[in-house]
């Protein structure tokens, strides 16, 4: 796909390609009306597929984002998923690092600017130094990626499997 400019707040007109590359890799999407508030605006993972709510969603990457957690997760464990999937989950939250480089590599082998995932208003305001770290090659999460048979270190960006066996 060809590189386009960040999307503005609520601009769904990457959805489409969106939902494409993760129903190719094997992430079930579903868009739906999300009638009670959820994590991120629009979106909530469901039992292992990913929800959206077009009209509730606010920063079109986190589509992208929240495909990591489950990409991330492992097979068995995926279908389990709901809601806020690292609230009252410890080990969850180690796999937040994974998630996000997941999506970083989801951007390059979109074509899209890593800024629609790693927008402003995320990441507690750490958007700019995650993305000069993964410019600079710095991939913090790489090893986990790696153990989870996903790339490997020469590799990345590149990944050799979207989802955790």
């Amino acid at each position: 796909m060809n590189a386009v400019l960040p999307s503005p707040p609520s601009d769904t007109s990457l959805l489409p390609a969106m939902r494409r590359f993760l129903t190719e890799i094997g992430i079930e999407t579903r868009e739906t009306t999300l009638a009670e508030d959820t994590f991120l605006p629009g979106l909530l993972i469901d039992r292992g597929q990913l929800l959206i709510d077009p009209a509730r969603l606010l920063y079109p990457g986190d589509v992208l984002h929240e495909a990591g957690h489950l990409a991330v997760t492992a097979a068995a464990e995926r279908t389990l998923l709901h809601g806020n999937i690292t609230e009252n989950n410890p080990e969850k939250e180690g796999e937040e690092l994974a998630a996000m480089l997941w999506s970083y590599a989801a951007c390059q082998e979109l074509g899209l600017p890593a800024e629609v995932v790693f927008h402003p208003h995320g990441y507690k305001g750490q958007n700019d130094w995650i993305l000069t770290n993964y410019r600079a090659g710095a991939y913090v999460g790489l090893p986990l990626l790696v153990w989870m048979g996903l790339t490997t270190t020469d590799a990345f960006p590149k990944l050799t499997r979207w989802l955790r066996e």
